[in-house]
């Protein structure tokens, strides 16, 4: 996702953010959501192109989806270590 700028970095951290803790039925805040969604779109695009062999770079719907998808796998495995912990 090397073809979004900072700003769109943001945006799309925000939204990726708040669509997974609907989706996992989490409460966060704005802050905590940016960070999710970053994060989850970091490893949203890792596992896309490493192991999908699919680059969401430059379309923001795949782009926003993808950083979701990692987002929610994030917060499930956040859940997992939280529950054992």
């Amino acid at each position: 996702m090397s073809g979004f700028g900072f700003i769109a970095w943001i945006i799309i951290g925000i939204v990726a953010g708040w669509l997974a803790e609907k989706i996992m039925k989490r409460d966060h805040g704005l802050l905590t959501n940016l960070v999710v969604g970053v994060i989850g779109a970091l490893l949203g695009g890792f596992i896309a192109n490493n192991l999908l062999g699919f680059d969401a770079a430059g379309s923001w719907i795949w782009g926003t989806v993808v950083a979701t998808v990692g987002a929610v796998i994030l917060l499930f495995i956040l859940g997992l270590i939280k529950k054992r912990g």
